[in-house]
């Protein structure tokens, strides 16, 4: 038998045995405890119906963070936004100019980072109100290809954010 029969063979008995496979595994379809932790992190309670207030005081607290609203629709409860920043680092930097020396072929560093996030509100009883926030960076190296694209799972990042949106909040409610 000739090497591509071979190759054609065990190629097709591959294939017939992925076939046998019976539906999606149950454990696909699981959370894991750190995906549950981070939505913890990710989501705060607030007492009051109006949605409306929490996302104008959310809108506010991420102007002051220094990020552009993007898109906003209040009656689906969502704020999108985002902030351009540096993503140059000293290592990456002098790592790519050593190897641009021994290989004589330019190298890539990361050069700019886009952190973007989402605000969504979602009312779960008549007088409570979840929000839930998450954090994202995207970053281009000096190429202009994206080299990362990463959640940002800080808990301090959030317990930030929420004490900025609790206080906020807090200031709305009693007009100060």
């Amino acid at each position: 038998m000739s090497n591509v029969k071979r190759i054609l063979l065990v190629a097709l008995v591959c294939f017939g045995l992925m076939a046998c496979q019976n539906g999606v595994p149950k454990e696909a379809l699981e959370l894991s405890q750190e995906s549950l932790q981070q939505r913890q992190s990710q989501t705060r309670r607030f007492d009051t119906k109006d949605e409306s207030k929490l996302l104008v005081a959310g809108s506010q607290v991420l102007q002051d963070l220094g990020f552009t609203i993007e898109d906003s629709e209040t009656k689906l409860g969502v704020i999108a936004a985002s902030k351009d920043r540096d993503a140059t680092e000293t290592g990456q930097v002098i790592g790519a100019i050593l190897l641009t020396i021994l290989t004589k072929q330019a190298q890539t560093y990361d050069d700019k980072q886009k952190i973007r996030v989402s605000l969504i509100t979602r009312p779960v009883s008549p007088k409570e109100t979840l929000v839930r926030v998450t954090f994202q960076r995207v970053v281009w190296n000096t190429r202009g290809q994206v080299s990362k694209t990463e959640p940002l799972d800080d808990p301090n990042l959030y317990q930030e954010f929420f004490s900025k949106l609790s206080e906020s909040v807090f200031l709305s409610a009693n007009e100060i």
